[in-house]
């Protein structure tokens, strides 16, 4: 077995033939257009080749010295169900080309192989291989997409970000997005991605913080069939999706320390093996990180590994909250404001002065989500043509902590700037939410950001607890 394949290109193209001018003249025709290829004789070789290549495309024979086309067939569609396989037979053999193509094969080439037809074939074959990998990527980032919001603001501080956005795009250069929650790490990964040589290939994102440590390390890395229990196929992780694109690891902070050094050492040498698997996989990938947690504080509490803190800040990036930046609340919440009512179908709202000055005065805890949040449940709650202070509901959010509303009882005082409109039922619903977003917000400080550790201390499962702070614009 021969391989001219070379590391940093299109993966190879795996031609399976025993017969030795036949296997050089498919290589030269392949070789003439520009593709890399790996050549086996037999089943065994093959399967070899697959694991060691990582083909894109499998062109073969069906009859072979040792096993068969379909042996090789079956171990392709094994490694990875989506590899395009191209089946070879003698004319008067149709019948087993159709066969094979029953099996999962996607197209045969009948012999005498006319060079043109055979590299149509492949041509298709690569643009099936290319449309499955990106609809894989699109359906996770649909999701992620809807309801995003754009970068909007004039802010001097905002301008800093998008310049500096524009000096770390022309490189390579490993990016960590600094920033409260809620700031739009994300969206500020999307543009840089945008702006970056990589903007044709994938950008994919997972939040490290939103899936169990369990199965953290399967979703990065992938995983090989029969590695643990219920992996029933190969499966692909971010970084191999992310191959020729950008990788965005958000809340970056909140890797156990085993994988923190797993992680570095894909950052550092490009290549890592899925679990359950022995062969080094090579990437090219851009990373991106992001974090709402003092790293440089979780290094010296040895809670965060040194050297990977250092590789992901070599060019910082730090978010300001909305807080910071309060001329671009009003800019942002007419902007959402537009945006809910499109989507709404409702007819266009005003802001009234008293509640642009409402949310002047708000400190923002949750940035620019929690905003976006407050419009579209004022959008909703608004029956006229203008929203106003009671609709925001942010003097409630302000209002003295409880104990004060129970100290001051007594003598005939009332809990500053509660809403007390409505019946029994619905005050109470909203002084629950209060009380139990504030509690959510003590606990995460007191559990260092760290979301797990919250859970924990609340006695609530991850996800429910993921869900609350979604929900009270706190992630």
């Amino acid at each position: 077995m021969t391989t001219r394949a070379r590391a940093g290109v299109q993966p190879p193209i795996l031609i399976v033939e025993d017969k030795d001018s036949l296997r050089a003249m498919l290589r030269l025709a392949l070789e003439a257009q520009g593709h890399q290829v790996v050549d086996a004789r037999d089943q065994r070789e093959a399967e070899t080749a697959l694991h060691g290549s990582r083909p894109s495309v499998v062109l073969s024979d069906l009859r072979l010295p040792e096993g068969d086309g379909f042996g090789v067939l079956r171990a392709s569609k094994e490694y990875d169900p989506e590899l395009p396989v191209i089946v070879m037979t003698a004319f008067g053999s149709i019948q087993d080309a159709v066969a094979a193509m029953k099996e999962g094969a996607l197209d045969f080439l009948a012999k005498p192989v006319d060079p043109e037809h055979l590299l149509l074939l492949v041509e298709r074959a690569l643009a099936q291989r290319r449309l499955a990998t990106e609809n894989l990527i699109l359906k996770e980032e649909l999701a992620s997409r809807r309801g995003a919001p754009q970068i909007v603001g004039d802010d001097p501080k905002l301008k800093q970000v998008s310049v500096a956005l524009h000096r770390a795009a022309t490189t390579d250069t490993t990016v960590l997005l600094e920033g409260e929650s809620g700031t739009g790490k994300e969206l500020f990964a999307r543009a840089l991605h945008a702006l970056s040589p990589r903007a044709d290939g994938p950008f994919v994102a997972i939040n490290c913080a939103a899936i169990p440590e369990t199965l953290l390390e399967t979703e990065l890395f992938g995983h090989e069939k029969g590695a643990f229990t219920g992996a029933s196929v190969r499966k692909p992780g971010k970084f191999e999706l992310a191959h020729r694109g950008t990788l965005f690891l958000d809340e970056i902070g909140d890797l156990s320390l085993p994988l923190q050094a797993k992680i570095l050492r894909a950052l550092e040498e490009k290549r890592f093996e899925r679990v359950g698997g022995t062969v080094p996989l090579q990437v090219d990938v851009r990373v991106v990180a992001a974090t709402n947690r003092n790293l440089k504080a979780a290094v010296a509490a040895r809670q965060y590994r040194e050297d990977l803190y250092f590789r992901l800040s070599v060019f910082p990036i730090t978010i300001p909250p909305l807080r910071d930046r309060s001329d671009d609340i009003t800019t942002l919440a007419r902007y959402f404001i537009e945006r809910f009512c499109r989507d709404l179908n409702k007819k266009p709202l005003a802001l009234s002065p008293a509640a642009e000055q409402e949310m002047r005065n708000y400190p923002w805890p949750g940035n620019v989500r929690e905003l976006q949040n407050c419009i579209e449940r004022a959008v909703i709650l608004t029956e006229g043509e203008t929203i106003h202070p009671h609709h925001l509901h942010l003097s409630f959010r302000d209002a003295a902590p409880l104990g004060s509303a129970a100290e001051s009882a007594g003598n005939g005082s009332s809990w500053t700037g509660i809403d007390w409109s409505g019946t029994l039922a619905e005050v109470s619903k909203r002084a629950l939410a209060e009380i139990e977003r504030r509690k959510l917000e003590l606990t995460l400080k007191e559990a260092a950001g760290n979301r797990g550790r919250a859970a924990e201390i609340l006695q609530i499962p991850y996800k429910t607890l993921t869900t609350k702070l979604r929900d009270y614009g706190l992630d």
